[in-house]
């Protein structure tokens, strides 16, 4: 059976010819080999054509132009020998190029989504029209995936633009919106979506008319227009911030920019020369490999409904109504309302309640380019905010999200007096980050609509929930709690019910390690600096006094109740919060915030709450000190699993890298410990094994040893997510 054809040719006038690009059977238009292949046939067609004043390209997908290169095909190729890779790169760049000499005026009508190779396309275009559509931006995300453009982008882009944007837009792989794209001169017009197509038509109309693109192939073939002094002010200050952003463990940005700022005093040939080049480096790497696999990661979060039964299907969450005022019922309610979701607002207290009203409406309309609440957007959404004291308004609604203080008895109050007030469909959600769902489902009327739902601080920039099923909880309410965490833009996992459920049971072994060291006489720092190498964004000890080290105390009590032969219990936590040193919040914990940044600064008054509790200093080197706080957090993970807390490995992956901020550019904590592979952690256990259960290998690892197996292997759904099978 032939393959759909993903483009389609038509006329919007008798001159002017319109590809439309519609990949079949995909929710987004991706850049597969066979729809670059299908653009070289039309193309050729097009070429050969003596009628023509202008061809637009645009997507039969509303709200998506073209979402980049197919990076299933990528991640299948990342074994290939570089000059396959060369070639790959000037098939492409040769491909795009052709846009830019047809015998008529090339234009890409961009509505939506335009990344990577979809921009790529788009900038070897004469011209480009976008739509306003909040959704339209336009980017070169590929830092993000260890690599960078490699179909002509960093050459093109720097004569377009200029040297200082086009580094900015690749080294950076932040998306810009229209009015900027306009304000650099990447776009020509932006106009509404349905107006698209006759804007392009206008656009080349005029350019025949004048023969501007014609002055700008010209220009554009050239070196950049740019001083020598310019070039390296350019260069030394980029190079800063960007070793200062990426600390050495992202090699991609730097690349990049040593290729833009090359490839500016050539021709446009040499500068693609050089970009292929240097993309041949970067391609299949381990971090290009391990940040492909974070892709796939979120990718299949997108799609995954967080049940595998296929008859159930997810309810439609209308209206939300959180209770608790505090810091994390404001950040889940402004989340929430920033999606338009109209939001019951409650607390106890009066005045908490008025200062949380305020707070949700200026964090939900935040803008960011005004660093600030945009109070137009303010207007439109202050009608779908209400704040109320009468449970019967928080019961009508589809779902209800408790965000109150961490005790049981406090919960279960609220629920037995909400319950009766409840609709028959109403979910109700905790949460709670430590309290057993199962033990809060007691004595609830309706069980099987009880889960938790627990967001991480600060709620609008932490991507991760966990949705937590408690023993009855029931499929509908787990896929459609899935279902509005993706809504609110969010990647959500679902978590069996227990102790620390999955990412606090994953964060306390590497906590409790951080005591145990500092116990056995390694200086603070060095612990610091040793989980920031390994590319932590922060040290265990800072992350302590940010969780707040009472908080901490109470965690540590559970999980050491829960699972005391692998709790080493550490009076230096208590000592610290007898003494009202509770971290950022109280100005002193392990560090001192006593200063104008509040920045974590050495405090020489830490000592005589650790010294007392110190035994023989131990001598241990960085690398040493990295495995002792990490690899007890890798064989939680196989507990994890062996207990079927999680449905897949990936869950473990997706949560420590968006719900600890453990370093995307290992792959996540499994893949990390696949790039090992089990025999050779077993050996960096061995030297560890006195310190007891905690560093003492699990049965599956064990297993995955004996059969030398993997996390990503056959023994979890096959091939890894690059689409290659480890040795």
């Amino acid at each position: 059976m032939a393959r759909a054809a993903a483009f389609t040719l038509s006329q919007v006038e008798p001159d002017i010819a319109v590809l439309t690009l519609d990949v079949p059977d995909k929710s987004a238009n991706v850049l597969s080999e066979s729809v670059l292949q299908e653009l070289a046939a039309h193309l050729d067609q097009l070429e050969a054509r003596r009628d023509l004043a202008g061809l637009i390209i645009q997507s039969g997908k509303p709200g998506t132009f073209i979402a980049g290169a197919d990076l299933r095909e990528f991640a299948s190729s990342l074994d290939v020998p570089a000059e396959t890779v060369r070639e790959m790169c000037r098939r492409g760049q040769e491909l795009f190029a052709r846009l830019s000499r047809c015998d008529f005026v090339t234009v890409a009508a961009m509505d939506g989504v335009c990344l990577g190779g979809g921009a790529e396309l788009a900038i070897w275009c004469d011209r480009r029209v976008m739509s306003s559509g909040e959704k339209t931006e336009l980017g070169f995300p590929e830092v993000k995936l260890g690599l960078f453009p490699g179909w002509g982008g960093t050459a093109r882009a720097s004569r377009m633009i200029g040297l200082g944007n086009a580094v900015d837009l690749v080294t950076g792989g932040e998306s810009i919106d229209p009015a900027t794209a306009v304000a650099m001169g990447l776009v020509s017009d932006v106009v509404p979506a349905e107006r698209l197509l006759e804007a392009a038509v206008s656009l080349i109309r005029a350019e025949r008319a004048s023969g501007e693109y014609l002055a700008d192939r010209q220009r554009w073939s050239g070196p950049v227009a740019i001083s020598q002094t310019e070039l390296g002010f350019l260069g030394a200050t980029a190079s800063a911030y960007i070793q200062q952003q990426t600390r050495g463990q992202y090699p991609a940005p730097l690349a990049a920019l040593e290729v833009l700022l090359g490839g500016a005093g050539v021709d446009v040939q040499q500068a693609c020369a050089m970009e292929v080049e240097g993309l041949a480096q970067l391609f299949g790497t381990p971090t290009n490999a391990a940040l492909l696999n974070v892709f796939f990661l979120t990718d299949r979060s997108k799609k995954d409904r967080g049940i595998d039964r296929a008859d159930v299907q997810p309810r439609d969450i209308a209206t939300v109504a959180v209770i608790g005022a505090g810091i994390m019922g404001s950040g889940i309610a402004a989340v929430t309302l920033k999606r338009q979701i109209p939001v019951s607002f409650t607390d106890a207290s009066a005045d908490a309640l008025a200062r949380g009203a305020r707070g949700v409406l200026e964090e939900a309309a935040y803008n960011r380019k005004t660093n600030g609440p945009d109070v137009q957007r303010a207007l439109q959404l202050a009608p779908l905010l209400r704040t109320t004291t009468s449970d019967d308004e928080l019961g009508a609604c589809d779902l209800v999200i408790e965000a109150v203080v961490e005790n049981a008895d406090v919960k279960r109050l609220i629920y037995s007096r909400l319950e009766p007030k409840l609709g028959p469909t109403t979910i109700l959600a905790s949460n709670t980050s430590t309290i057993p769902i199962t033990e809060l489902a007691r004595g609830r009327q309706r069980p099987d609509q009880f889960c938790g739902m627990h967001f991480f601080n600060p709620v609008r920039r932490m991507k991760l929930v966990e949705v937590i099923r408690g023993k009855q909880t029931s499929d509908e309410t787990v896929a459609t709690v899935v279902a509005h965490a993706k809504r609110l833009g969010k990647f959500p996992i679902v978590v069996h019910d227990g102790p620390g459920f999955l990412v606090n049971r994953m964060l306390f072994p590497y906590l409790n390690e951080a005591l145990d060291l500092l116990a056995d006489g390694v200086p603070v720092a060095q612990i610091e600096r040793a989980a920031k190498e390994f590319g932590m964004p922060m040290g265990p000890l800072v992350l302590y006094d940010v969780v707040g080290l009472d908080t901490a105390v109470y965690a540590g009590r559970l999980m050491w109740e829960t699972f005391p032969e692998r709790v080493v219990p550490s009076p230096i936590l208590p000592a610290l919060v007898k003494a009202g040193r509770l971290g950022q919040k109280s100005g002193r914990g392990f560090f001192s915030y006593e200063n104008k940044k509040k920045r974590p600064e050495p405090d020489p008054g830490l000592a005589r709450f650790v010294d007392p509790y110190q035994r023989t200093a131990k001598s241990l080197t960085q690398d040493e000190i990295a495995m002792r706080l990490f690899l007890p957090m890798l064989l939680e993970a196989t507990r994890v699993l062996a207990e079927g807390i999680v449905r897949d490995p990936r869950d473990v992956d997706l949560g420590v890298i968006f719900g600890l901020g453990f370093p995307p550019f290992r792959g996540g904590l499994l893949y990390w410990a696949d790039t090992l592979g089990p025999r050779q952690v077993l050996e960096m256990l061995k030297p560890l094994a006195d310190l007891g259960p905690r560093m003492q290998p699990t049965p599956l690892l064990e297993e995955m040893a004996r059969s030398n197996s993997r996390f990503y292997g056959d023994q979890f759904r096959g091939p890894t997510p690059t689409g290659r099978r480890q040795p």
